[in-house]
């Protein structure tokens, strides 16, 4: 749908076509005549398809000029995305001066803020803490208000902020529109929505494939502890001019950095915790080119503009599916192609790669990690490509007298000048290359329903007399293994100890994974089955008056004596 189809104000339009807009996306299409309308609006979509104008828009075309105080109020999760959001919304109302919009966020100079409110704002977007400092002075009045509009609502329900968003609500008026976009929508948003919303039009633009068709997406497998190494060696080998991080924690981020700086990487970090000012210059550093590697959260990156980010790197995966898309949208923007490479380590996160292949509904392809002597015979050809270049535009001719000058008085030869200076280069750039072994590939659970590949036994400290079911003891391996029910085989429960047949190439996970556990309130140890006698164990029972027979069943769903197992 063209913008001009859309019932918005001449002015409007104007300012869209020369920002080079002319057609509508799917989420601007269907939310702006809904909001138009006046409807409270939830609408669920990703990062990346147009939200800002998609409410931006028909919230300027509300505003009446004569009113005072607010009339709308846009709450985002980070400074970054108010900070953002403001500048598209300024950019969409250049032709209506009545139209102030200002944005108030923690890390900045109140005052400075307060000028603007002062002045006249009537669209404010803001961090809920931020919102409420302002409440709380009453420098900030809602009286007025008709819009509120609750951007990332899923964000900030993570950062905690619920609580805030219920007290600014206690200040807005019952009469209002309220609109919320949302990238996911757990149970907490729509309670939100039943709360808070009054018979509102739901709109889900749901995530295609063709979201990451221009995006080359791998994954490489590594020994457990050696992710830092693995993205040392891949940023070596691609050398992407701008790069992104991604890690689930602050704590990591900073070690992250710290390490990539130490190793000689232009790199920084972002995360919450930092003042904004250093926020600021980390992201100006970014998009300059000053520092090309950026080591991220998911929640600091919420916000980010950069076209030209060459690669994202998954150190950890992402807490959530949608987040993948998320972070991966962040390369192959504009038109341009795009790389997202994942490193994982153990079969818990090879299962959970897979959950995220097919939520994306595309193919995450196995990469080997390059060697040592692949990555510098690609940087030796990188180098020549450089030199014959450098050659023919004649860029450091004036050099020329000086290699005249050491092949006369040191008797040295062009080659030989030539090799040395070929071998500094390559050896400054490859000397901090890691090693590490490359892991053998993941073997399929189809190939394992099939019977195929090596099994063994692993015993468990309880059994029958700890009250222990086979459902109980599938749950409890499926939930701290990450792996599927089926990849298990027979389970043997008798009266003090259980025998689970699992893949041999799966044990040393298990084991780790399963050490501590607790099941059905009981904590066990596991460790390999050596052939414990089962009969005298059995006998043993039967003289205590219990069963002979131990209860026997399969993890695929069979079962011999004992309840069916399930998950």
């Amino acid at each position: 749908m063209l913008f001009t189809e859309l019932d918005l104000p001449e002015e409007i339009l104007r300012a869209v076509s020369e920002m080079g807009f002319t057609e509508a996306t799917e989420i601007q299409s269907k939310a702006i005549p809904v909001m138009l309308e006046g409807r409270d609006l939830v609408g669920k979509s990703n990062t990346g398809t147009g939200k800002t104008a998609a409410f931006g828009l028909p919230a300027i075309a509300a505003i009446e000029k004569g009113v005072k105080n607010v009339q709308a109020l846009v709450l985002c999760p980070t400074r970054e995305l108010a900070m953002q959001a403001c500048d598209e919304i300024k950019k969409f109302a250049a032709y209506m001066p009545w139209v102030r919009p200002c944005a108030v966020y923690g890390g900045a100079a109140m005052d400075r803020q307060i000028s603007e409110l002062k002045r006249g704002a009537n669209i404010v977007i803001g961090t809920p803490g931020r919102v409420m400092d302002h409440i709380g002075r009453k420098t900030l009045r809602l009286e007025n208000l008709r819009t509120l509009i609750l951007d990332e609502a899923d964000e900030m329900l993570n950062m905690g902020f619920r609580e805030d968003i219920e007290t600014i609500l206690q200040y807005v008026p019952e009469e209002r529109q309220t609109v919320l976009f949302s990238a996911t929508m757990p149970p907490p948003i729509m309670t939100i929505t039943k709360q808070y919303q009054t018979d509102p039009v739901v709109i889900k633009v749901e995530s295609k494939a063709r979201t990451v068709e221009s995006i080359e997406q791998k994954y490489f497998e590594v020994p457990m502890g050696r992710k830092t190494d693995a993205l040392r060696m891949l940023l070596i080998a691609y050398e992407p001019r701008l790069s992104m991080v991604f890690c689930n924690t602050k704590k990591m981020v900073d070690e992250l950095t710290d390490t990539l700086v130490s190793k000689g990487f232009k790199a920084s970090g972002l995360h919450g915790d930092m003042k904004q000012e250093s926020r600021t210059q980390v992201l100006n550093a970014f998009k300059s080119g000053a520092i090309n590697v950026l080591i991220a959260t998911d929640v600091a990156a919420r916000g980010i503009d950069v076209d030209d980010v060459d690669a994202v790197f998954n150190y950890d995966l992402p807490q959530d599916n949608e987040y993948y898309i998320h972070r991966i949208g962040r390369t192959g923007r504009a038109g341009k192609s795009g790389a997202a490479y994942t490193i994982i380590s153990g079969r818990k996160q090879f299962y959970e790669l897979r959950d995220i292949s097919k939520f994306i509904k595309a193919d995450i392809q196995r990469a080997e990690l390059p060697t040592k002597d692949e990555i510098v015979k690609r940087k030796a050809e990188h180098v020549s490509e450089k030199i014959i270049s450098c050659c023919e535009s004649g860029k450091y001719d004036k050099y020329r007298t000086e290699v005249s000058r050491l092949m006369s008085e040191n008797g040295l030869t062009a080659e030989d000048i030539a090799a040395a200076l070929l071998g500094m280069k390559i050896s400054k750039d490859t000397k901090n290359i890691p090693e590490i072994a490359v892991t053998a590939p993941r073997e399929t659970s189809s190939s394992r329903g099939k019977g195929k590949g090596k099994t063994v036994k692993l015993e468990i400290s309880a059994g029958r007399a700890n009250r222990l079911a086979p459902n109980f003891i599938l749950g409890a391996l499926v939930d701290a293994t990450g792996m599927p029910g089926k990849s298990f085989g027979k389970i043997d429960i008798f009266d003090r100890f259980t025998t689970v047949e699992v893949p041999e190439a799966d044990k040393e996970h298990i084991l780790d994974s399963m050490t501590g556990t607790k099941i059905n309130g009981q904590k066990i140890t596991i460790k390999p089955y050596e052939g414990r006698t089962e009969r005298f164990e059995d006998d043993r029972s039967h003289r205590r008056g219990g069963s002979r027979k131990g209860t026997s069943t399969h993890g695929k769903g069979g079962r011999r004596g004992g309840a069916k197992a399930r998950t």
